[in-house]
């Protein structure tokens, strides 16, 4: 009976894995998704939208040190009252006339400090931005395998609830063909239907889990999932390269993105300080233009003039009201908090780091742990399940033994997620997270099965 029982197990639990591939689609694998997630993610695409803004504070700041030129021109009717005396006596005429007037000048800053430092935080802007994007890229790989995981991790728990319920509906039979026979209890009838029960309303929340999964991971990749690539059961542990954590650390200190921006946000406040403060400086221009004018006053009235004007133009700001030195000092104090920010950024990178590291290499005997447990819960079962045989076990414990299968597999499916995440995110916080290190984690998936 235990024999035909395990069997029927086997079989139901092969059986509700066929139903979960059985799509017309192709699997998803996690590089297809990615590059779906390139094309289609929200997220992603306000990114690059954002970093290409971000490229136009170079262009912006340059212009502050570039030539400007401008055209002016105006045509006017006009109509005067002119009064002069005549033998004595005032006459007044009224003459109407047209005038206009055109110019083009060009101003190239000479000496313009304020201009230097907008330039200067320019070029410092555009590389925050820059880091930002690289961060929202990396990003991107975090979001996308965990919402894979995720997904594929609920597909395996409802494969185990399917088989968990299945189990529980064939020992409810074997109960029922046992009792009409004198040979069970009703103890063991009403011990499995309740478990049978609660199988059932966990069966119903794992097939809602995959959907609300399924959903988040579409919602980063831009179509619909319904099938996944599924964990191979040849799964091993990289070994920690580099294996210290200090050589992790000073490779975050140097590459990390996140202090790398908030490195150059504080440089940005200090353009801003230097920016401010040229307010008080002088500003020199050279001036060159070039103008026609027709009548264009009531005394050149039918005369027409050209002139052509090169030369300096010294501006020296005197006061403006107090403004330049306040917007100095709050730009002062920005700067602090800037720096203060960048403390705690690193601060929590690293703690991130060490985080991350420490679960990576813990990783390798976690899995091996559970992988034993499997093994042992399996062999339980199959003891168990002799043992009631023999009459030394009852039903209950075959039930108990298989709850501790289930529980034990999905702990270890669990553990095997869970490295792959932190593998990512180890190196997310050490500033090196690339698409081959994607490649890494897809090669631990095979085509759906």
């Amino acid at each position: 009976m235990a024999v035909t029982l395990k069997r029927q197990v086997m079989a139901a639990a092969l059986a509700t894995g066929l139903a979960l591939q059985a799509s017309p689609a192709a699997a998803l694998s996690l590089i297809q998704a990615y590059e779906a997630a390139l094309r289609n993610d929200p997220t992603y695409r306000a990114a690059q939208h954002e970093n290409e803004a971000g490229q136009q504070y170079k262009v912006l700041g340059r212009a502050h040190l570039l030539p400007s030129v401008g055209i002016s021109y105006s045509r006017n009717k006009n109509r005067a009252d002119i009064t002069v005396p005549v033998f004595g006596e005032p006459v007044t005429t009224h003459p109407e006339y047209d005038s206009s007037s055109g110019a083009v000048t060009l101003r190239q800053p000479l000496v313009n400090l304020e201009g230097v430092a907008r330039y200067r935080q320019g070029i410092a802007q555009t590389e925050y931005s820059d880091a930002q994007f690289s961060v929202k890229s990396q990003d991107l790989m975090l979001r996308l395998v965990g919402a894979y995981a995720d997904a594929k991790f609920s597909e395996d728990q409802l494969q185990l609830a399917q088989a968990q319920r299945d189990t529980l509906a064939e020992q409810k039979k074997v109960n029922e063909r046992m009792f009409e026979k004198g040979e069970g209890t009703r103890t063991d009838m009403l011990e499995t239907q309740a478990r049978f029960d609660v199988a059932e309303a966990q069966l119903l929340e794992a097939r809602n889990n995959v959907t609300t999964a399924r959903n988040m991971l579409a919602a980063i990749v831009g179509e619909e999932v319904s099938e996944l690539d599924a964990l191979s059961d040849d799964f091993r542990v990289r070994p920690m390269m580099p294996s210290g954590f200090e050589e992790w650390k000073a490779i975050a200190l140097a590459n990390n993105s996140e202090i790398a921006a908030q490195r150059i946000a504080v440089e940005v406040a200090q353009h801003e300080i230097s920016k401010n403060r040229a307010g008080h400086s002088p500003r020199v221009d050279f001036v060159a233009s070039y103008n026609k004018s027709d009548s264009e006053t009531i005394t050149t009235r039918n005369q027409d003039s050209t002139s052509r004007i090169v030369g300096v133009q010294l501006n020296i700001p005197l006061y403006s009201g107090g403004s330049v030195s306040a917007a100095t000092s709050q730009a002062a104090a920005n700067h602090q908090r800037a720096r203060s920010e960048l403390e705690a950024k690193t601060s929590q990178v690293l703690v991130e780091l060490r985080k991350q590291y420490h679960h990576a290499l813990t990783s390798a005997s976690k899995i091996d742990a559970m992988a034993k447990a499997v093994d042992s819960a399996r062999a339980l079962v199959r003891a168990t399940e002799q043992s009631v045989k023999g009459g030394v076990r009852i039903n209950l414990d075959v039930l108990n033994a298989q709850q501790q299968l289930y529980t034990a597999q999905r702990d270890l499916a669990q553990a095997r997620y869970n490295y792959l995440i932190s593998y990512l995110r180890l190196r997310f916080a050490a500033g090196t997270l690339n698409a081959e290190d994607l490649r890494t984690v897809a090669g631990y998936f095979v085509p759906g099965r």
